[in-house]
């Protein structure tokens, strides 16, 4: 699984999904915006919207599926929580969790973080971070290293904030979304500033 705000889906994402499917030779690979984000604190864009830009966005690539679970839960959005639903409709399946650098700096602070090495492999993948990181599994946070395996692909400084902040300007940076994405984010004119919505 691949879970997140998605507050816009970008060419980084797609990129990871596909990376995703063929380092792993996934038969499947679950998409999962967020619905309360525990760990954000300002406020996402619209549930609706976030999920329908996520299905644009790898609507083109095999075998990764948008998984809207999360935005009908109530309460904060946890991983532990999710996978336990995945491990019920596949009880057979070998589970994976996308867990990007500065995130998983602090996975040992997640909620059930423990459970969810129990379900499921850690797969983390490169992000932008100030942290020193390791390519050795076995010292990537102390975690059993055979619970921790590491993607293997370029680092794409992309990040939705700055994305985000683009639209607001008036000048969106359109080539680090998918045309679908960038076409649904003009017409519905999220991301703008309140008094720019009226004209």
């Amino acid at each position: 699984m691949l879970g997140g705000a998605f507050d816009p889906p970008h060419v980084a994402h797609q990129a990871l999904a596909q990376v995703a499917i063929e380092q792993l030779h996934l038969n499947l690979l679950y998409i999962v915006p967020t619905g309360q984000a525990w760990h954000k604190s300002r406020v996402l864009t619209d549930a609706a919207h976030r999920v329908a830009m996520a299905r644009l966005a790898f609507q083109g690539i095999a075998n990764a599926v948008v998984n809207d679970l999360e935005i009908h839960r109530s309460g904060p959005s946890y991983t532990a929580d999710t996978l336990e639903v995945l491990k019920t409709r596949h009880p057979d399946a070998l589970l994976y969790v996308l867990v990007g650098e500065d995130q998983g700096a602090g996975f040992t602070q997640w909620h059930q973080w423990q459970s969810i090495l129990n379900m499921a492999q850690l797969v983390v993948f490169p992000r932008p971070t100030d942290l020193p990181v390791s390519d050795s599994v076995d010292e990537w946070h102390n975690l059993p290293s055979d619970r921790v395996l590491r993607l293997h692909m370029p680092l794409m400084a992309i990040s939705s904030s700055a994305l985000r902040a683009s639209y607001a300007s008036g000048q969106p940076a359109t080539a680090l979304v998918s045309p679908f994405v960038n076409q649904y984010i003009q017409h519905h004119q999220l991301y703008l500033e309140p008094h720019d919505r009226s004209r």
